[in-house]
């Protein structure tokens, strides 16, 4: 064998190996009787993972296992599913569940529930309510993460969205928008986030790609280094959230005979 064709074999295992990564992997079936998870969130030191369903659905948090398993079933007494749309979470084991789905644009109040889960089947959250500034139009958000006692929360658009912030507090608070961005792409319809552990990671999902952004500080997140995977598919992707250092669990909806999937996902 001589050395070119040799080079030229390395360069062939090189290329085939790069076409292969990134691509979305099935690990588990979703429960058929959760046909529109809008989000997934695991705990620190955990391998439970918290969904939820949205509009028109009920008031329930459930775990499931990494085969897709309902191991754990919630009732939110005292909230309603306006619109519940995405999940994070803090380093005390606190779920927070962003009731902020406003698809007619028609929603001035915004609920988030702080719940922490345990073994009982019933819990009662901690409400943090929110209204935009008295200028800012009505929008759609289905995307939010937790950083440093705020959280982030961006709309959902085709084009320009917004980033709002509020304080992780209970009670009413008015949102303060932080900045107004355009991504790179034809879809800018971000249908969740979530950030790593240090908050030097942010991940912003689509049904047919997922941002990454680092390099940036909270005050202006978009001026960071801006990195786009795109997928093999483009079914309703709802649900990120970091498995570890390179991988992300990604959920879709389950439509049409498509979907329905717990994925992973590697970042390179």
């Amino acid at each position: 064998m001589n050395l070119n064709f040799k080079a030229g074999l390395f360069l062939l295992i090189l290329l085939s190996l790069s076409c292969d990564s990134g691509k979305l992997k099935i690990i588990a079936d979703l429960p058929t009787s959760l046909p529109e998870i809008s989000a997934v969130e695991k705990l620190p030191n955990s391998d439970v993972l918290w969904v939820i369903q949205d509009a028109g659905n009920n008031n329930h948090l459930y775990g499931l296992n990494t085969k897709g398993k309902i191991i754990k079933d919630i009732e939110i007494t005292n909230a309603k599913n306006i619109d519940w749309e995405d999940l994070t979470a803090d380093s005390l084991g606190h779920i927070y569940i962003g009731d902020f789905g406003n698809n007619d644009e028609k929603r001035k109040r915004f609920e988030i529930y702080k719940v922490k889960p345990t073994e009982a089947t019933e819990a009662i959250a901690e409400i943090i309510s929110f209204e935009l500034p008295k200028k800012q139009k009505p929008k759609d958000f289905e995307a939010f993460v937790l950083h440093n006692g705020y959280f982030y929360i961006f709309s959902k658009e085709t084009k320009k969205f917004i980033t709002i912030k509020v304080p992780n507090k209970p009670g009413e608070h008015k949102a303060e928008v932080t900045e107004e961005f355009n991504l790179d792409d034809k879809n800018n319809r971000i249908t969740s986030a979530t950030i790593s552990s240090n908050g030097s990671r942010l991940y912003l999902l689509n049904h047919n790609k997922v941002w990454e952004v680092t390099n940036f500080n909270w005050d202006a997140i978009f001026e960071g280094t801006i990195k786009s995977y795109k997928f093999e598919h483009n079914s309703q992707k709802e649900g990120v959230c970091i498995k570890n250092s390179n991988t992300l669990y990604i959920t879709d909806e389950f439509k049409k005979n498509e979907g329905g999937n717990l994925y992973e996902f590697q970042i390179h």
